[in-house]
């Protein structure tokens, strides 16, 4: 039996891969906070420990709540909470969080050590594990801080199936406990990644096919002849069938939780995203299955990694006459292959786009087994050539590391394997913006915009980019290229394009730039309503049109606007705050000084909330209250 004559890992091969992990992994301590780091820690209120606990089962990966249009859908709490964790620890110094996510991807290196056990010799099992750990497509999972969702997801995926595999008894029988741990670790690793939930179906296969040494043949013939009448179904796999029958009971209870939680809503990506999930058959269908090919080769050769494979990165397979279609054409597998396949296979299920679409073409993150033989004439020679496989692996990847640096380095890295992507030529103009460097990432905007020329975003860019130059006439051009690439306003229906809503920002930035014209404040009107009547739940529309009512000397009409904004979001400090000046033009003083109140209940440290209730109490006359005065001006 597989899991009898399986060896247990002893100290010097978890030293042995510990010491691996450091090796290759040490310079990620010097990275920071880079590409989605920014949206899932630094920009997540979920992260930091005075948000209440149960807003992170609340609201998505990125602290979006899941009710939410906009929301991606990823529902990975726990993951989240480890982020807090970390905050608790060291804020938001980015150390601590990529030593953790090492620490994390060392023990899962152990725990697929483990697993490899189960199907090879103890020399072969320890070299697939060290190929595991050092493997550059890994960068991603370990030096990229979001990807510590792909790594504690599979701690806990691997340790469900090694539950799993002790299911069975000495006499063939059922043994329920580790099935039910197998159901408990099934979750948690779905709570931590949606991949986790794949598991499910590794364990069916390995039941099936490697511990009960059933075969298609043997499978397709009892069925046949219980079918016709001719026979019954034998003891073994009636309880075989049992096993698997209570094991996807529990999983579909977990799958009707997680769509539960979704709210029966897909997250909305768009056809930049991911161009093929728009496309028409066969296009669709025949992009879709090259996919899975693409991420072989780069397991084979992790030469040319990238962190974002959006939008041109891979192009469409359009006909059946494409060349590349010959790579989706499967061959056979022992059964030790069988179940590398299925380690591989199967939890590029969810991302892979065959029963609906992701906002990306190829990811890196997906896990390898390897099955080394020993059967060869020219054994020593095999052994060299993996040590040398390791050892230029273990270099690309400390290499790779250095790109995770900094957003520029790592976008730029992207460039010099996919150029034909807007968004990498948009990221390293964000980079270079951050630096106040506009010239330059003007340069990397406008040629975002020749790449994709319909790139909404990329257009906005050049525009914003223009205006910090002073240069408003090239901005309000590209904001009106921008606006004229969005979907027609149809009156009366909400805004559901399967465009990205921050798209809608183009009607914000361009009624902000044309309304430091006097003459134009009632056109930047009109701009705002149109965003407001696209999406009614356009927060930001609400806050810009509020203002530019004051300056147009409408306080009863920058109430109403400010109140439908607090309807949105009534935690928002700025909102109340904004409100009590319009009470203030209103001559409402204690109705204002109510609103600047409140906006320090949520942010006590709220300069202009502070600052001006001090002027308003000291003007309406409240020297009752001269020590408050005194400690807010000094605030």
């Amino acid at each position: 039996v597989l899991v009898e004559k399986m060896a247990d890992i002893n100290l010097k091969e978890v030293t042995l891969i510990i010491g691996v992990v450091a090796a290759c992994y040490w310079n990620s301590l010097f990275c920071g906070f880079v590409f989605d780091d920014v949206s899932a820690i630094l920009d997540n209120k979920d992260v930091h420990p005075s948000t209440p606990l149960k807003t992170l089962f609340q609201n998505d990966f990125w602290g979006t709540p899941m009710s939410e249009e906009r929301s991606h859908k990823s529902y990975r709490p726990l993951t989240v909470l480890t982020f807090r964790l970390n905050y608790w620890f060291s804020e938001l110094k980015p150390m601590s969080y990529h030593l953790l996510n090492m620490i994390f991807h060392a023990v899962v290196s152990v725990i697929f050590l483990k697993v490899c056990k189960l199907f090879l010799d103890n020399r072969s099992s320890v070299i697939a594990s060290l190929l595991f750990a050092v493997h550059p497509i890994h960068t991603e999972a370990v030096t990229g801080v979001v990807g510590r969702a792909e790594l504690l997801s599979s701690i806990f995926f691997l340790a469900a199936f090694l539950s799993f595999t002790k299911s069975k008894g000495p006499d063939n029988s059922i043994v329920w406990t580790p099935i039910a741990l197998t159901v408990f670790l099934v979750a948690v690793a779905t709570l931590c990644k949606e991949q986790g939930i794949t598991v499910v179906g590794i364990c069916c296969v390995y039941e099936v096919f490697i511990a009960q040494g059933y075969t298609l043949p043997l499978l397709c013939t009892t069925a046949g002849q219980f079918l016709r009448g001719k026979g019954s179904i034998p003891f073994s796999m009636l309880q075989t069938l049992i096993k698997l029958i209570a094991l996807m009971f529990s999983t579909l209870l977990l799958v009707v939780i997680r769509v539960q939680v979704i709210q029966s809503q897909l997250p909305v990506f768009t056809r930049f995203d991911n161009p093929a999930a728009v496309s028409p058959t066969p296009t669709r269908q025949l992009t879709f299955n090259y996919l899975l090919p693409v991420n072989a080769w780069l397991l084979l050769n992790p030469s040319e990694l990238c962190c974002d494979w959006t939008m041109g990165t891979i192009p469409l397979i359009e006909s059946f006459l494409d060349i590349r279609n010959l790579a989706t054409y499967p061959g056979n597998s022992s059964k030790t292959v069988l179940m590398a396949l299925c380690l591989m296979a199967l939890p590029f299920i969810p991302a892979s786009n065959l029963f609906f679409p992701v906002g990306f073409v190829v990811a890196e993150e997906y896990y390898m087994f390897l099955k080394i033989s020993n059967k060869s004439v020219l054994k020593k020679l095999s052994w060299v050539c993996l040590s040398m496989v390791i050892l230029t692996h273990a270099l690309k990847t400390l290499h790779r590391n250095w790109d995770w640096e900094s957003e520029y380095t790592l976008f730029m890295s992207a460039l010099k394997v996919n150029k034909n992507n807007a968004k990498l030529w948009n990221n390293v103009g964000h980079a270079l913006e951050n630096e106040k460097n506009f010239e330059r990432a003007l340069k990397y905007f406008l040629q975002a915009t020749h790449v994709q020329p319909d790139d909404i975003g990329a257009h906005m860019n050049v525009g914003r980019t223009y205006k910090n130059l002073n240069r408003t006439k090239a901005a309000e051009e590209s904001y009106m290229t921008a606006k004229s690439l969005m979907p027609q306003i149809i009156p009366g229906k909400k805004y559901a394009a399967r465009i990205a809503p921050n798209h809608l920002n183009v009607y914000i930035n361009l009624a902000n730039l044309i309304r430091a014209n006097e003459s134009r404040l009632e056109e930047a009107d009109q701009l705002y309503r149109q965003a407001i009547s696209m999406r009614p739940d356009f927060k930001q529309a609400y806050i810009s049109r509020g203002e530019l009512l004051l300056k147009m000397n409408k306080p009863v009409k920058a109430k109403e606007t400010y109140l439908k904004a607090l309807e949105l979001d009534k935690n928002n400090a700025d909102l109340w705050y904004n409100l009590a000046i319009v009470h203030i033009e209103l001559k409402e003083p204690n109705e204002a000084l109510k609103n600047f109140n409140h906006a320090l209940e949520l942010n006590p440290k709220h300069k202009l909330a502070l600052f001006n209730s001090a002027i308003l109490m000291q003007e309406s006359g409240m020297f009752f209250q001269n020590i408050s005065i005194f400690k807010r001006i000094l605030v």
